[in-house]
């Protein structure tokens, strides 16, 4: 909150608005200040300084001696001969190659085939990509960063013609320096210090933070804002590319900023970059959005920006995910309910998300200067149901699932096709339990979320989400609910880790990754404590003794978002649909004599029984075209039917992969296809 007010002070003059505008940098006063700084920081180490024995336990059970204060896990690295360590964990937490070790630890260590290592990589390759643009190009820069797409910099230069190669060059022959990258945490007044300069660089370090204090780190002459970690040199980079060159929009600003980001990815080795540009190649031909289109499944249209029209292939998807959820719902005991999609001002301001979060909402006013939001989540409508009457200890746990549309004020920039909307719907649910019984619905919650990604085939990863800054609510109440989440997952039995800071400002939660079929991770279900919106909706249950008691609230959502699934599942299967949830599953294809009426039977048939099928009786094509055309639009089977086949009821099935099932009579296909489809197999043969 401190930062927040300091950056709100430093940016509170006029706006910026055009290249003259800009605070002027001074890279030579800026290096002083942090000079000034690191020697401060490092006289506090020496005093405390304790270089006393520790014993270093590797991942493949090894165990080596080291020297705290003095050990780094990049000595160990080479000690043991390890090659191609970028980064590390000590004790589960990202730790720096190049910082010593403090205790007894387990120590691993990571390469570039993990996404640790690659975003520690990228990280410092942002580091380079600055000095180079501020010292060779003259660029000012004001931010640097990593994302899961690469490393970029944000820069103001007046001659806006940037030759990528050369950037390229520049950058690989900065690295070859084997600079040293020096790192300090700094608190509002330091920052403040450091960048006193740079009004601009200020007001988008306060987009990046996350609390009280910010990372920067020195490479070269040249000062950058990271979260870290970093690779311990520049040295340890030998390949860059840059990839685009596009202009920056500020937050809250509609006129251009004269900003340019510059997005790039660096790399170990020629391999390192060989394997990524296949996995880039990869990703292009499963990218969502090209199997949206080609398969007709949706579609968007800037008079409603981020907002999905789903066509009725899209559709089928949509509900058959929405069912499947809804199947389970009916075994789990949760029960639906609907509510509004507009709500006064005063509800937001009651639940505290009007403070938190209303800049991320859509707003009308209507008569009477009233002003209401669209609902970007579910949570405080579902409070005002619990508080309608009176509620008993017997009716608990209550699980209230809504499917209601959601509106968010994305930034227009970081919209991309279904990952990120303005419009969707999560399998949203929220669940009222005693204290008593919150253990076993955290652990209900987790087997469902199992439950479900065992059907995608997904592999999954647990990761408790503690408490953020800034935070609602009385650190016991934080440390109980972390304790209770804790619990759950030692008794789900599955692997999990803790992410420090990155819960909800309301309450810890659980959060699940996947991995998909190409070995990327995404971040879809969630199970969010909150002990926050009971408080201010004042929620009371009359407990066994009669009197009243406070309910706990879990926030839960499996799929997450149903756009963002649908996005993930159609790459995972790269458009190649399992039968349970393909909008195309079955082409009939009639071949010479009367079997024309027979494959419309067919196509009857399987259409009542709740299939998707259909006919092609194209004149003018040939058999072998019409099977090619069927298997391009991805029908999961293919059955060729002629007089033989109508004559003793049978068709002739074959896979879109073009495997022949062989003759098999249609009923026992019917049967053996439902078995497949109820069951949400994603086999393909039978």
């Amino acid at each position: 909150m401190a930062m927040t007010q300091l950056f709100r002070l430093v940016v509170s003059g006029p706006t910026v608005r055009a290249h003259r505008r800009y605070s002027k940098v001074c890279p030579a006063e800026r290096l002083r200040v942090f000079e000034s700084l690191w020697e401060r920081r490092a006289n506090r180490k020496r005093a405390k300084a304790a270089e006393t024995p520790l014993s270093i336990r590797l991942a493949d059970g090894r165990t080596v001696t080291g020297t705290a204060g003095v050990t780094t896990p990049l000595f160990v690295a080479q000690s043991v001969r390890v090659k191609g360590a970028l980064v590390s964990t000590v004790n589960g937490e990202l730790w720096e190659l190049g910082r010593p070790l403090e205790t007894d630890c387990e120590l691993q260590l990571l390469g570039f085939e993990t996404l640790e290592g690659k975003q520690a990589a990228w990280r410092t390759g942002a580091c380079v990509l600055g000095a180079v643009l501020e010292k060779e190009f003259g660029a000012k820069v004001y931010r640097e960063g990593a994302s899961e797409h690469g490393l970029y910099c944000d820069h103001l230069l007046d001659n806006s013609s940037l030759p990528l190669s050369d950037v390229e060059d520049r950058c690989k022959q900065a690295a070859a320096l084997k600079l040293p990258l020096y790192g300090l945490e700094l608190n509002t007044d330091e920052v403040r210090e450091l960048f006193q300069d740079s009004t601009l660089r200020l007001q988008l370090l306060e987009e990046q933070m996350n609390g009280p204090t910010a990372t920067v780190y020195r490479c070269g002459d040249s000062i950058s804002v990271c979260s870290g970690p970093l690779l311990p040199h520049t040295g340890l980079l030998k390949v860059f590319k840059m990839l685009q060159l596009s202009a920056v929009t500020l937050t809250n600003q509609t006129e251009s900023s004269g900003l340019a980001r510059l997005l790039g990815v660096a790399f170990p080795g020629e391999k390192d970059k060989e394997v990524w540009e296949r996995e880039q190649e990869e990703a292009r031909r499963r990218d969502h959005r090209r199997i949206g289109t080609d398969q007709e499944l949706f579609f968007f249209n800037d008079v409603s920006p981020g907002s999905c029209f789903f066509l009725p292939k899209g559709a089928h998807i949509y509900n058959t995910l929405t069912d499947f959820i809804k199947s389970e719902y009916r075994r789990r005991g949760f029960t639906e309910v609907v509510t509004p999609t507009l709500y006064s001002t005063a509800l937001w301001e009651r639940s505290g998300h009007w403070e938190h979060y209303s800049e991320n909402m859509f707003t009308v006013t209507s008569e009477g200067a009233q002003t209401y939001a669209l609902k970007p989540m579910n949570c405080p409508a579902h409070c005002l149901m619990f508080e309608q009457r009176v509620r008993s200890w017997k009716e608990l746990p209550l699980r209230w699932a809504d499917f209601g549309a959601l509106h968010r004020n994305e930034l227009s920039g970081a919209l991309g096709g279904l990952t990120r909307v303005r419009r969707f719907c999560q399998d949203d649910a929220h669940i009222f339990c005693t204290p008593e019984q919150l253990q076993d619905e955290i652990v209900a919650c987790l087997d469902f979320v199992r439950r479900v990604y065992q059907v995608f085939g997904f592999s999954f990863q647990c990761l408790l989400s503690t408490r953020p800054t800034p935070c609602l609510g009385e650190p016991e109440q934080w440390d109980n609910a972390e304790q209770q989440l804790e619990r759950g997952l030692q008794q789900f039995g599955e692997h999990w880790e803790v992410n420090p800071g990155d819960g909800a400002f309301y309450g810890p939660k659980i959060d699940i990754q996947i991995k998909d079929a190409i070995g990327r991770q995404h971040q879809c279900a969630t199970i969010q404590l909150d002990f926050q919106l009971p408080i201010r909706f004042d929620l009371q249950y009359v407990g066994h003794d009669g009197k009243q008691h406070r309910p706990v609230m879990i926030h839960r959502a499996v799929l997450g978002s149903l756009e963002r699934m649908i996005a993930i599942l159609a790459e995972n299967f790269g458009g190649k649909w399992p039968l349970w949830l393909s909008p195309a599953q079955i082409m009939v294809i009639p071949v010479g004599g009367n079997s024309e009426s027979y494959g419309q039977q067919v196509v009857r048939r399987f259409h009542e029984a709740g299939f998707t099928a259909d006919l092609n009786n194209d004149q003018g094509a040939t058999l072998n075209k019409k099977i090619r055309s069927a298997q391009l639009a991805q029908y999961n089977y293919i059955f060729v039917v002629g007089d033989k086949e109508r004559e003793s009821e049978m068709v002739s099935v074959r896979t879109r992969g073009g495997k022949q099932l062989g003759k098999r009579p249609t009923e026992e296909v019917l049967t053996s296809l439902t078995q497949l489809r109820d069951s949400r197999s994603n086999l393909e043969e039978f």
